[in-house]
């Protein structure tokens, strides 16, 4: 089964919903499922500038107010905190993420994509790196054995395609799901509903559908018309 996974490195829920999603594909393979996983960038804020902006600061501003941006973060850092994830937002940096997802892809292409997706994440979240610093990008690159020249153009023409792909299939959330191209999960759902996504898709793979149930509402994620996460 192939799952595309649209996301962004500066997005607390595409954090979870990763690691839930992991957890997830370990007990769906561990009963004889097979999947293959696709990272697709997405940014929230293709706009942003890295310019060593506080995320807090930047949040303040955007949602209110610090007392605000301070009861958000709080909330998604405790859910966080249960999946077994630190987030860090005294320490984070606002980003592009654009060089980010280049690096992600040309990991990808050295079989390291996932490596390099966890990396950024906790550079992010837990370590206060600004993941829009070629610099930093760099730096990361060399710890995980990637080549990847974030100085030139390496990459970056197929993440602008992948960027407007993501677009016109309407996607505006993060993180999603897409099963086999046409069975859509949005947000960070428990293990158990991902679980069951993947289970439901084994078994209507084929079909005219283009939504798997879940229960509830759609889980926690990030939208673009916040330009980050109203968390």
């Amino acid at each position: 089964m192939k799952v595309e996974i649209y996301s962004d490195v500066v997005c607390p829920w595409c954090y979870i919903g990763h690691t839930r999603f992991a957890r997830a594909v370990e007990r769906y393979r561990a009963k004889g499922g097979e999947v293959e996983v696709e990272l697709r960038p997405f940014q929230l804020a293709p706009d942003a500038e890295s310019n060593g902006e506080p995320t807090l600061t930047w949040a303040a501003a955007k949602f209110g107010g610090a007392e605000r941006a301070a009861q958000m973060f709080g909330h998604v850092t405790g859910v966080a905190a249960e999946d077994g994830l630190a987030l860090d937002f005294d320490h984070s940096i606002q980003a592009n993420t654009f060089d980010a997802h280049r690096l992600i892809r040309l990991a990808g292409e050295q079989g390291k994509g996932e490596e390099a997706l966890y990396a950024l994440f906790r550079a992010h979240f837990t370590d206060g790196l600004d993941v829009g610093s070629r610099e930093v990008l760099a730096k990361l690159a060399a710890e995980l054995g990637v080549r990847a020249d974030l100085g030139g153009e390496d990459g970056a023409a197929a993440v602008r395609e992948e960027l407007a792909q993501a677009r016109a299939l309407g996607v505006s959330s993060v993180p999603l799901f897409l099963f086999e191209g046409q069975f859509a999960v949005s947000g960070a759902q428990p293990e158990d509903t991902l679980l069951a996504a993947l289970e439901e898709v084994a078994e209507r793979t084929g079909q005219a559908v283009k939504a798997v149930k879940t229960a509830g509402a759609d889980g926690d994620a990030c939208d673009e018309d916040e330009g980050y996460c109203a968390v």
